[in-house]
């Protein structure tokens, strides 16, 4: 089969990142992109030597595939323009704004026969992929995760529940397979007015208890999961890709003759191999993959609904008792936010 020509709508910080990695990867061929900002559309053109569409049409009659970069308000419009040319999408997340719209983006991918692929890109991670093999068999009873930024060059779109918590909401839906029971959660905003730093406790019908922090005003930037198992204590490092398990051994009695008997208890920490990839890669290559074997993607839009429905519940329930701390300290300085591709009308 041919090499799938593909494109990328939205040339942004994330969108040159997918055009990046389509122009290395061996199954495909970036053939164009798309943005409402001729200048740094017509920029990117040029470093990757294809051409650059003003419009989203245009591109479209090109491509096989495209990425959609874009500011999340324009997703759903631009998707269904997708669909409706045949063309194959990764969306990067959320999938929508809304419950309403990701259920309607989901009815017409099934329908369409095309891959939609939403890019909740830890699924990817290969940090992640092990940690979820070392799990299993393991009794687990608690997981805590946390996604930390500081607040320049975050993601103003949106708010942090939708911008950051919403990957590991992502991934406790992938590892428990079943929606939560109990959701709580506290939430304060700082800079932005909305949401900049939020916990959210889940509780599920048989365990574990889940703890989830994203913020984008810590200066550290943290991507962590923590889990507490019958078994082991897990250490997983998303960003290093590295993972930690501490067991314990069993104790033992030592003489130590004239200073008499003595109890001893050692733990064992195991230092886990974690694959070195770059999680866009495999999820680029995995949507690639998918296109030319006609599969069902690892991360299609029902799945990404589900995380989108837990997220704005958590957001609505921070919202209704968000404490505002804006008027502690001034705002902090923000980059320019990306540019985002032009609907043609």
């Amino acid at each position: 089969m041919n090499r799938i020509r593909t494109g990328v709508i939205g040339v942004g910080n994330m969108g040159q990142r997918h055009c990046r990695v389509y122009a290395s990867l061996p199954q495909a061929r970036l053939v164009g992109v798309c943005d409402a900002d001729a200048t740094t559309g017509f920029s990117v053109a040029r470093q990757y030597d294809v051409p650059y569409f003003a419009l989203v049409d245009e591109l479209l009659a090109q491509v096989d595939a495209v990425s959609l970069c874009t500011p999340t308000p324009t997703h759903y419009d631009l998707t269904m323009c997708c669909l409706a040319s045949g063309v194959h999408a990764l969306v990067e997340k959320p999938i929508t704004d809304s419950v309403e719209q990701a259920e309607a983006l989901a009815q017409a991918a099934e329908a369409s026969g095309l891959v939609v692929q939403v890019g909740h890109i830890e699924r990817f991670n290969p940090a992640y992929l092990e940690l979820k093999a070392v799990l299993e068999g393991l009794t687990v009873v608690a997981i805590n995760l946390r996604r930390l930024s500081p607040y320049a060059g975050s993601n103003t779109d949106v708010d942090v529940v939708l911008d950051l918590m919403i990957h590991d909401l992502d991934l406790v839906l992938d590892l428990m397979k079943q929606n939560p029971d109990l959701v709580d959660a506290h939430g304060l905003t700082a800079f932005s007015g909305a949401v900049d730093h939020a916990v959210a406790n889940l509780a599920f019908p048989a365990g574990p208890l889940v703890t989830i922090t994203a913020s984008r005003i810590t200066e550290q930037k943290v991507r962590s999961i923590e889990v507490t198992t019958l078994e082991a204590y897990l250490e997983s490092d998303l960003l290093n890709k590295t993972i930690l398990s501490h067991r314990h051994t069993t104790g033992q009695y030592l003489n130590h003759h004239q200073r008499g008997v003595k109890y001893r208890q050692e733990s064992i920490i195991e230092r886990i191999h974690v694959p070195t990839f770059e999680p866009l890669f495999l999820e680029l290559e995995h949507f690639v993959d998918c296109v030319r074997k006609a599969q069902r993607p690892r991360v299609p839009v029902s799945e990404a609904l589900r995380a989108l429905h837990l997220a704005l519940l958590i957001r609505d329930t921070i919202n209704a008792r968000l404490v505002d701390l804006s008027h502690a300290r001034p705002a902090p300085y923000n980059v320019a936010e990306p540019s985002w591709a032009r609907v043609s009308g």
